[in-house]
């Protein structure tokens, strides 16, 4: 049975960056705008998100940027392919939807990070923690690119942190919802298109948010 928080417990620590990647076609091209984004902010995992090609051109990619990820001692999480994360070199595999979660369980645990996300409900998040996963995400895009509206995810977090151990990530489509989402309860603030026009700048800048949270509190 999945454990539920101590309502004595002490309060979670503050939330830190989940830095999420565009689609990375050219490893090298990339490695330069990634290095500022994690020079920038306390980013505790980079979601790295792989263009389509052959296995052998993605194992390439994720062996050429896990030292700029791993060596600022962020966590490597690949975008799904769980097939490939020991032989990559990554440190775990994020998954989309309940059954693939629970088909890449046995090839990512207990020695890789299993991440779950696509929860189209309570329950499923509910069943991803039961389970084994290291994470539950909220409000990420779906492949349409849509999302839940912004009060039904901020309900979602409250409603997760309130009651379970499980760390649970959050989606924010914007610098403007960095605050409100940590506030909320996330225990990582997930953060990905805005970044990258300008990466130093805008994780600094959601950095910033996530510092004026605690000085408010």
């Amino acid at each position: 049975m999945m454990a539920q928080r101590d309502r004595q417990a002490p309060p979670r620590p503050a939330p830190r960056l989940y830095l999420v990647t565009p689609p990375v076609e050219d490893a090298a091209v990339f490695a330069a705008p990634l290095a500022a984004a994690l020079e920038a902010g306390d980013v505790a995992a980079v979601l790295l998100r792989l263009a389509p090609a052959d296995e052998r051109t993605l194992i390439n990619r994720i062996k050429a940027l896990a030292p700029v990820i791993q060596d600022r001692d962020a966590a490597l999480i690949l975008d799904g392919h769980a097939e490939l994360v020991a032989r990559g070199g990554a440190d775990g595999a994020h998954l989309t939807g309940i059954e693939k979660f629970g088909a890449a369980l046995e090839r990512l645990k207990p020695e890789r990070i299993a991440g779950a996300g696509g929860l189209a409900s309570r329950h499923e998040a509910m069943l991803a923690a039961e389970q084994g996963a290291d994470y539950v995400m909220f409000g990420e895009p779906d492949a349409q690119c849509h999302r839940p509206g912004f009060d039904a995810i901020e309900e979602r977090v409250t409603w997760w942190a309130e009651l379970f151990q499980v760390p649970c990530v959050v989606y924010a489509a914007g610098l403007e919802e960095v605050g409100p989402l940590a506030a909320a309860g996330a225990d990582f603030i997930a953060v990905g298109d805005f970044v990258w026009p300008a990466p130093e700048r805008n994780v600094a800048a959601a950095m910033r948010a996530l510092t004026s949270l605690e000085t408010a509190a």
